[in-house]
């Protein structure tokens, strides 16, 4: 069924001041409440202008009425959206008295007495950077209070109650008051049964009339593969007990600590691994530690410091998705910081190699041909060193006219 305008069920324009609509509202809610007018149909009037005014009295609500119109503001607001913060003022300016709860007044029904959940909880758990990544079980002890064994939660020892002499056992007080219109029926909950129309006789010996005990339970959690730190698991019915038996939530909030090796970025691992100077000058293969065990990675000669290889498929499983991230290897040159006498004769004969040979045999064959071939003629007049330096030149980037 199409909803009515709002401004339309108030008899104002879309322009009309804050003011405005409380004194239209005023008006209508003299006309159309149902303890003032005989009418039994006046109930839902009643009911659709103080819809109307909840809205249009709030200013963040009327922008996304005027916005949205009704379809698209019903699909963000519920009823009880619509009538949390009500300006109470209207009623006590009118003389309606103090309105506890709108719900009260407009639906006469006494929400004290409907089925109330319990508090959510909140545990801390720390889990290591594998147990993220493979996923785990953990068994966990939270404190929370349950429901008395002794009274099922009555508080009472052996069922003893009275009944409520404030209330007659209704749970329920009604009080009339006198406003310029009219007798107005208030229906609201005993204060000192608090709605339950009976009070303890008594108490229970082992929860002392408070209905629940504080108990620590186990509780099995399954940690799926691929959370991070700061995710958060629910869960359902883990949490405080709340009236018969109705309990909240609990949510476990996760702790990834650190690993020794590895960086995490989303579902990626990154790793820095050191190599030898001559294995990035001659290339080679190195052993690289990933979650599932070591693989040998291939480094090819001529490879610079802090070149970063992909291992595919070998990070973390996605925790909402298919498939697994990747392993990023980042290798870093070692330089020696020390060296023998052989080992700097050898740097320092490849570094008085004259490189402007290139210039003049370019033309002729690789330079790369003509020195590992000197070099290896000279090997048994030079010291045995000499032959690294052969390979390291041998694995010289090419010059344009080696084409």
């Amino acid at each position: 069924m199409t909803k009515k305008d709002y401004y339309e069920i108030l008899g104002i324009q879309r322009n009309t001041s804050k003011e405005e609509i409380k004194k239209s509202y005023k008006q209508l809610a003299k006309k159309y409440h149902p303890d003032i007018s005989k009418d039994k149909s006046t109930e839902e009037k009643f009911k659709e202008i103080s819809e109307a005014y909840a809205v249009l009295s709030d200013d963040q609500k009327r922008t996304n009425y005027d916005q949205f119109g009704h379809d698209g503001f019903d699909q963000r607001y519920t009823q009880e959206d619509i009538f949390r913060d009500f300006d109470f003022d209207v009623f006590r300016d009118s003389g309606f008295g103090d309105f506890d709860n709108i719900f009260d007044v407009l639906f006469g029904r006494d929400r004290s007495r409907t089925k109330r959940r319990g508090t959510d909880l909140r545990y801390d758990l720390e889990v290591t950077f594998e147990e993220a990544a493979r996923g785990s079980k953990k068994e966990i002890k939270t404190p929370r209070h349950e429901i008395c064994s002794s009274c099922n939660g009555t508080g009472a020892y052996d069922n003893s109650f009275t009944e409520c002499n404030s209330c007659n056992g209704s749970g329920q007080i009604r009080k009339v008051a006198r406003t310029p219109f009219g007798a107005i029926t208030q229906i609201i909950t005993c204060n000192k049964c608090y709605g339950e129309g009976k009070i303890i006789k008594e108490k229970c010996k082992n929860c002392y009339g408070r209905k629940t005990i504080e108990k620590i339970k186990t509780i099995s959690v399954t940690i799926p593969a691929g959370v991070d730190n700061g995710t958060q698991m629910r869960i359902e019915g883990e949490g405080e007990v709340g009236e018969t038996n109705y309990a909240g939530d609990l949510y476990i909030v996760l702790h990834v600590l650190p690993h020794k090796l590895f960086q995490r970025e989303d579902s990626d691992i990154y790793l820095d691994v050191p190599i030898k100077f001559t294995t990035a000058v001659l290339g080679g293969k190195i052993e690289v530690p990933t979650l599932n065990g070591t693989v040998r990675l291939k480094i090819p000669p001529g490879t610079e410091s802090h070149t970063a290889f992909k291992l595919k498929g070998l990070g973390i499983k996605k925790l909402r998705d298919y498939g697994n991230g990747n392993q990023y290897v980042r290798v870093i040159i070692d330089v020696p910081k020390k060296l023998n006498r052989k080992q700097r004769e050898a740097l320092e004969e490849l570094d008085n190699v004259d490189w402007s040979i290139y210039f003049i045999i370019g033309s002729i064959t690789s330079i790369k041909s003509i020195l590992v071939n000197a070099l290896s003629c000279v090997t048994n007049c030079l010291m045995p060193n000499v032959l690294i330096v052969a390979r390291m030149v041998a694995s010289l980037p090419p010059m344009p006219w080696d084409a």
